[in-house]
């Protein structure tokens, strides 16, 4: 018998199974939220590489960052930043079986503001 699957893992197959579909050739930004930190990375899953990357582990931050919808926004904005500067503009958003509202959708809509498309 298979290991049964938490409601999370299901719901972070279920969303990551849509974005292959609709993904084409495009990059996945990929979320991960812990209690105290929030993480975010750009993916090329043809190639297995990250292309940029921004959390709020990032020594800049380090000392004023943490679990605030502020903090999202930061690594957000940090994050389009360094996508421009490897030069992609268009991802396809990964929530990874989080929810959208919160910290998850402030670090979107700072991408967003940022530059990136999806």
């Amino acid at each position: 018998m298979g290991k049964k699957l938490t409601p999370f893992d299901q719901r972070r197959r279920r969303v990551r199974t849509g974005l292959r579909l609709k993904a084409g050739a495009r990059p996945r930004l990929s979320v991960h939220r812990s209690s105290q930190h929030i993480y975010a990375q750009i993916i090329d899953d043809a190639a297995g590489k990250t292309l940029a990357s921004a959390s709020t582990l990032d020594k800049d931050v380090k000392g004023k960052a943490g679990t605030t919808v502020d903090a999202a926004t930061d690594v957000g904005k940090r994050l389009a930043e360094r996508a421009k500067a490897a030069g992609v503009t268009k991802v396809v958003f990964d929530r990874g079986g989080f929810l959208f509202h919160g910290r998850v959708k402030a670090l979107a809509e700072a991408a967003r503001e940022g530059g990136l498309e999806f």
